[in-house]
């Protein structure tokens, strides 16, 4: 039986991803409920919004019975691979999302998940850049776990929605440079509000392609 309205996770929704996507989350008609898991408050209040606080993102026995009849996970939780040695980037980003996809995917087997990855990434994992690397391996790996769908979006640069509070900081010097690129190379930007979509009509719609490109978030978001 089709769903005709969404009960979703959103993780990582105190950084600028994940608040973009928690915003078009919230603003969705489709959306009945959104769930979202932070290790400090986000300071976001609505009538469909569920958080919960946990520190651990490696262990999530003591919530795991509230994760439960979801449809999807919009997984924006990441870190810059910036000054990191290899060992720790792996441990923050392919050791992490491994622990929280495998508790999700034996709680809702029909759930779609969506990984916000990176340009670039390498499926390989084989390339010269330790971060694509990573980023491929736990692409790979998620598409072996057994939920209904597993989507990895790999944006590039990003536009923020407007009223957004967590934005980074080096943000102000390049956005006023976003709407120029986006007319010479419209496939290498994208707004939050389109990724946020894209991600919300791939879970009702499914895609053919499970690597979600620039083109492919413009696409989606225009269903």
């Amino acid at each position: 039986m089709a769903v005709s309205r969404l009960k979703v996770i959103v993780t990582g929704s105190t950084g600028m991803v994940g608040e973009g996507v928690l915003l078009e989350c919230l603003n969705h008609p489709a959306i009945e409920q959104v769930l979202v898991i932070n290790r400090k408050p986000g300071g976001v209040t609505h009538p469909q919004l569920k958080e919960i606080l946990h520190s651990d993102f490696f262990n999530f026995s003591s919530i795991e019975n509230q994760l439960s009849g979801y449809d999807a996970c919009y997984f924006c939780l990441g870190v810059s691979s910036i000054g990191m040695k290899e060992p720790e980037y792996h441990h923050l980003t392919y050791d992490l999302t491994m622990h929280v996809a495998q508790t999700l995917s034996k709680l809702n087997p029909s759930m779609t998940f969506c990984y916000i990855s990176g340009a670039s990434t390498d499926s390989t994992e084989k390339g010269r850049m330790m971060w694509a690397r990573v980023k491929g391996k736990t692409e790979n790996a998620l598409a072996r776990l057994s939920f209904k769908a597993v989507y990895n979006f790999r944006p590039g640069a990003l536009v923020a929605t407007k009223g957004q509070k967590n934005i980074l900081k080096y943000y102000k010097y390049f956005s006023w440079l976003l709407p120029i690129v986006s007319i010479i190379a419209p496939n290498s930007v994208s707004t939050l509000k389109e990724l946020g979509l894209a991600m919300i009509n791939v879970t009702f719609h499914g895609y053919q392609k499970k690597t979600i490109e620039v083109s492919d978030i413009h696409k989606l978001a225009a269903k």
